[in-house]
């Protein structure tokens, strides 16, 4: 799906309310055999965008390919737009993998949206590939606190509607909020998010794209250069 990215802010929020539509919230994925942690960083105070990518197998959670692309910021930092600051440099950074992931968890909403269409999923829509949201805080809704064991969950709620989850990944520590991205439902998306969070708080796969994207430039050459596949040796070209 492609649609220009240099819109207004109220034309890019009639477009998610279109997009939204087009968002499947029940499973259809194939085979998981690699998963892609998506994250964007900022350089030049704020002027330039840092995707990272990082695939692992699954459910091994090895490192399999890594990328990484920058552009130019296109759009304001505006709340509920993010996707329009974000996909570009992120479609950038998708490219330059050898490794083809199976499915996306992206730092970001899905449908716990004021719009229902968060950067997963609109993201989920652009590249036609199932994607899960997994944010560190909320956006819209509310909840009940879950139990402090680890799996524990409550429902996100928005205006009667059920958006997402507020899951506990590790014991005692602030939970995550999970939404359906794209392609995969709520239940599958909390199972799917445990299974590559094993230890930590966050998942695998956004451990290892946050540092990518967020760290100096030369930890991130460091972590370019022990990926596996081919796509690593590009990575560092921008987009």
């Amino acid at each position: 799906m492609k649609h220009r990215w240099d819109l207004s802010p109220g034309a890019a929020m009639a477009l998610q309310s279109r997009l939204a539509a087009k968002v499947e919230r029940e499973d259809r994925l194939g085979e998981i055999r690699h998963v892609a942690g998506v994250d964007v960083g900022f350089e030049a105070d704020g002027r330039v965008a840092r995707a990272a990518v990082a695939v692992l197998a699954f459910p091994s959670l090895a490192l399999a390919d890594c990328a990484v692309a920058r552009r130019p910021v296109p759009f304001p930092y505006i709340p509920g737009l993010l996707s329009f600051r974000e996909i570009p440099v992120v479609v950038d950074a998708l490219a330059r993998l050898a490794v083809r992931p199976d499915l996306l968890l992206v730092d970001g909403q899905g449908i716990a949206h004021p719009r229902r269409c968060g950067l997963a999923s609109h993201l989920g829509l652009v590249t036609g590939l199932p994607a899960i949201g997994v944010a560190k805080t909320r956006l819209v809704g509310e909840h009940r606190e879950p139990a402090p064991r680890r799996g524990a969950w409550t429902r996100l709620v928005d205006r009667g509607e059920t958006v997402g989850a507020c899951l506990r990944t590790r014991a005692g520590v602030k939970p995550l909020f999970v939404s359906t991205g794209h392609r995969v439902s709520l239940a599958t998306a909390i199972r799917l998010v445990l299974a590559c969070a094993p230890r930590y708080r966050l998942p695998e796969t956004t451990r290892w794209a946050h540092r990518l994207a967020s760290g100096p430039a030369a930890e991130t050459e460091r972590l370019l250069a022990r990926a596996p596949g081919r796509g690593s040796g590009r990575a560092m070209g921008r987009g």
